[in-house]
């Protein structure tokens, strides 16, 4: 049985004629130079066998358990890893979607796991009400589901892993359309580029995210590419004959989405091409654009930039790579913050994810400097922070004793 289109190859990887001539492939890109691969839906290598199932509402049952993150998965792995990946020291990526759980994601990529350097990981891409809304503007950000994803994969990995810090990516919605806010959108950009690429991990930045690409406003099923949109349309028509808000609903959980092209400058197409691109280009555009992120200091793009230049050539470049993660304030439900420590340097980030004003206590702490923050001003009075709509900062403290 197939997993994916009949249009996309299904190798028998039990097959070790196979696993053979795949091994020779990988070793023909390193020979050329390549550093390392992302390898998708690594974890769908094995199939269980398939049986009937009685009784159920569906008539074409979705079981992950089937096809995800079974055993011999990592028979497969660990055989290309001793006669690949460690052979040229490259850096290999796996997608492991399929409910995949903190073991099997250490069985995948600890450090003595020798299979993977990393894997990706969905828990924190859909903390939010999206399944229940029809328009952006009635997006509401799961906070504590948010930061128990965090917490859940940093705390299992910091001395047995490596983790990829990455929001979104090809197969789910635009980061601003998912967690930004329509009001703000400057400021939410740049707290969700703080919040995440301060943790510990190798930054993954999908392309768009750091000019703020937006969902594309799709306004005919005739548009949509991906088949699971075309058929998410036609299940929720069944459910509601309404087609408007089929359309609704399918637009905006859309793999199509990410997918538009990338948008360069206000010319024609976007800068993306001058035949006419597969996507259609986002009607934003104009306004949203590299060309015009380039030239506004301000812009989430120099934010973006700004974050990574902290990371690699910094003074705080070692704490930020290496040093602990501890979340604090975890009953919150409006604030997600913690701490980088290392025996040099202590970061306290701060990340107010409401539309409203909050009021953070610092008084356990002494505010050495701002290491970077996406408002110009901070406003502190008797230890107290006023924390403005998706105020997002960093602080260099030391703790009070």
């Amino acid at each position: 049985m197939k997993i994916f289109s009949d249009k996309m190859p299904d190798l028998n990887w039990k097959n070790e004629h196979v696993r053979s001539e795949m091994i020779e492939v990988g070793r023909k890109w390193l020979e050329m130079g390549i550093d390392g691969f992302r390898l998708d839906a690594v974890s769908h290598l094995d199939r269980a066998p398939f049986d009937d199932i009685e009784n159920r509402p569906d008539q074409y049952p979705l079981d992950w358990h089937k096809f995800s993150n079974l055993p011999k998965v990592h028979d497969y792995l660990k055989e290309i890893n001793e006669k690949l990946f460690s052979k040229y020291n490259c850096l290999a990526i796996g997608e492991v979607g399929g409910e995949a759980s903190i073991e099997s994601g250490l069985k995948y990529a600890a450090f003595d796991a020798n299979e993977l350097s990393m894997v990706f990981n969905f828990d924190h891409n859909w903390c939010n009400n999206l399944d229940q809304v029809l328009s952006a503007k009635q997006l509401k950000i799961n906070v504590p589901c948010l930061k128990n994803a965090f917490i859940k994969w940093q705390t299992a990995f910091k001395d047995r892993g490596w983790l990829p810090l990455n929001w979104l990516n090809h197969d789910q919605p635009r980061l601003m359309s998912q967690y930004g806010d329509y009001k703000y959108p400057l400021e939410s950009g740049k707290l969700l580029a703080t919040l995440l690429y301060m943790m510990r991990g190798t930054p993954f930045i999908y392309q768009g995210e750091e000019i703020g690409m937006t969902n594309f406003l799709f306004e005919d099923v005739d548009q949509f590419k991906d088949i699971s949109s075309v058929n998410a349309y036609y299940r929720y028509l069944e459910e509601d004959p309404n087609p408007i808000i089929a359309l609704k609903k399918a637009a905006m959980r859309s793999r199509d989405n990410p997918r538009t092209p990338m948008q360069w400058s206000s010319s024609y197409n976007a800068g993306f091409s001058w035949a006419k691109p597969w996507m259609p280009v986002n009607y934003d555009f104009r306004k949203v654009n590299v060309e015009r992120s380039l030239k506004h200091q301000d812009s989430l793009w120099h934010h973006y930039q700004k974050l990574m230049h902290l990371r690699r050539f910094s003074d705080y470049h070692q704490v930020i790579t290496f040093g602990s993660f501890e979340m604090i304030d975890t009953d919150d439900d409006q604030m997600i913050n913690y701490l980088r420590s290392d025996s040099s340097d202590t970061l306290l980030v701060l990340n107010n994810m409401t539309d409203s004003k909050l009021y953070y206590d610092l008084s356990d702490y002494e505010v050495i400097e701002t290491v970077i923050a996406n408002y110009k001003k901070q406003t502190i009075k008797e230890s107290i922070m006023t924390m403005k709509p998706y105020e997002s900062i960093v602080l260099k403290v030391k703790e009070k004793l």
